[in-house]
C-alpha cells in the first residue's frame, strides 16, 4: 500500500481500510516487549491496522564504554528512531519517556503516554549478597549504576558504599552484575526489570527517602509526526489521565531547569483528590549539596468545552482528550516548582555538577 503522507491517509473510518502502521523502536529485549505492549494495546482498538515493528539501533546502544552523561548527545537512544520518523520510514515510535528531551525536534510530538509502571528504582544484588539491603552491604562494596541522579542520592544516604558506571541494556548489566566480582549491587529502574518478568532478582525498592526517580520513569511513550492528525488521534486513546498529568509536571520542571542525563535531577509526583503534588530536587555529584522543594496545585478542570488540537501541546506531549486547564495547570507547577529551586541557587548546583561531569 503506497503511504505518500504516512499510514495517516489509509486510516479512513477509525482505521479500518486495513492500513500499515509501521512501529519504530531500539533493539533491546526490553524495547521489544514494550513495543510488543503498546502493539497488543492498539491492536485490540484497532484489529484491521497492520501493525509492523521496524527495529533499530541507537548511540546510546552503540557507545558502551563511556557514560551516558559523557556522550555529549541529548537524544542517545531516540535521535535514530526520530530520523526514521522523519524519513517517513516509521510511523510510530515507542520510547521509555525518560528518554525523550523536554524539547522535542520540530514536527514531532508525544502522542500517547502510557499507565505508568512503578517509577521506583530497585536494587539488584550479587547472589553471594543475597537477602542483604544497601544499608547492610560491607564498606566499600561497589554499586553499578549509570546514572548520576542515583548516584549522588545513594552517596549521600549510604556513604560506606561506592558507585562506578554501568553501561549496557538490562541483560548485559545482569551478566557483569552475576558473572564477575566487580559489583556488589547494581540499580536499576523497576519498570524495566518488572517488564523483564525479573521482579524476582529485585532485593530493595528505593523508596524517594532514599532515591527519587527520574523525569518519566516507568512510562511509555508514543512519538508521531505532529503532522499526522489521524494517527494523533488513533494512539491520543492510550493516554493515561493521571499519568500524563505527572510526567508534564515533571518534563516541565526539567525544562525550566535546562536539566537532562549529564546533572542529577530528581523528582516524585502524586495525584490526589485532584491536587497535583511535585517534589524536585537538584544534587550536586557526590550529593553533598541540594536543594529539594515540594508544590502542589489543583488540576480539577472547570466545565470548559475540549481545546483544539492546535493548543493542546505540553513540553512535547499532545494530548486534547485531556481537559486544557489541567494540562496547563500542571505544566505551570512543573515551571513554579523549578524557579523556586533557581530562586534558592539551584543553577549553581547543577553548573558545577555539569562541570565536573565534564572534566572526569
Amino acid at each position: 500500500m503506497e503511504q505518500p503522507e504516512g499510514a495517516q491517509n489509509s486510516l479512513e473510518g477509525n482505521g479500518k481500510a486495513g492500513s500499515v502502521i509501521r512501529m519504530g523502536t531500539r533493539k533491546s529485549q526490553l524495547a521489544r516487549i514494550q513495543t510488543d505492549f503498546v502493539r497488543d494495546k492498539l491492536k485490540e482498538l484497532y484489529p484491521d491496522v497492520d501493525l509492523q515493528i521496524v527495529a533499530m539501533s541507537t548511540i546510546g546502544d552503540q557507545i558502551l564504554d563511556r557514560a551516558l552523561s559523557k556522550i555529549g548527545e541529548k537524544s542517545l537512544f531516540t535521535k535514530e528512531l526520530e530520523n526514521a520518523l522523519e524519513k517517513n520510514e516509521v510511523d510510530i515510535v515507542v520510547h521509555s519517556l525518560k528518554d525523550l528531551p523536554t524539547t522535542l525536534p520540530p514536527g514531532f510530538t508525544i502522542g500517547a503516554v502510557l499507565e505508568r509502571e512503578s517509577p521506583y528504582d530497585a536494587v539488584v544484588l550479587h547472589p553471594k549478597h543475597s537477602g542483604r539491603s544497601l544499608q547492610e552491604l560491607p564498606d566499600k562494596s561497589v554499586i553499578g549504576t549509570s546514572s548520576l541522579r542515583r548516584a549522588a542520592q545513594l552517596k549521600k544516604r549510604f556513604p560506606h558504599l561506592e558507585f562506578e558506571n554501568i553501561r549496557g541494556n538490562l541483560n548485559t548489566r545482569l551478566k557483569k552484575l552475576d558473572e564477575k566480582e566487580d559489583y556488589a549491587a547494581i540499580i536499576l529502574a523497576a519498570a524495566g526489570l518488572k517488564r523483564m518478568g525479573w521482579e524476582s532478582r529485585v532485593s530493595q525498592i528505593l523508596e524517594p527517602s532514599d532515591c527519587m526517580y527520574a523525569v518519566g520513569q516507568g512510562a511509555l511513550a508514543v512519538e508521531v509526526r505532529a503532522r499526522d492528525r489521524d494517527i494523533l488521534n488513533m494512539v491520543s486513546i492510550l493516554h493515561h489521565h493521571d499519568t500524563v498529568l505527572r510526567c508534564v509536571a515533571e518534563r516541565a520542571f526539567l525544562r525550566q531547569l535546562e536539566g537532562g542525563c549529564s546533572v542529577p535531577v530528581a523528582v516524585h509526583t502524586e495525584l490526589k483528590d485532584s491536587l497535583l503534588y511535585l517534589t524536585g530536587a537538584v544534587f550536586s555529584l557526590d550529593g553533598s549539596d541540594s536543594l529539594k522543594e515540594t508544590m502542589q496545585t489543583s488540576v480539577l478542570p472547570n466545565n470548559e468545552v475540549v481545546q483544539s488540537a492546535d493548543d493542546c501541546s505540553h513540553v512535547g506531549v499532545t494530548a486534547c482528550n485531556i481537559p486544557e486547564f489541567s494540562m496547563g495547570a500542571a505544566e505551570k507547577l512543573g515551571v513554579d516548582l523549578a524557579d523556586l529551586l533557581l530562586s534558592k541557587g539551584a543553577k549553581d548546583i547543577l553548573t558545577t555538577a555539569r562541570q565536573l561531569n565534564d572534566a572526569r
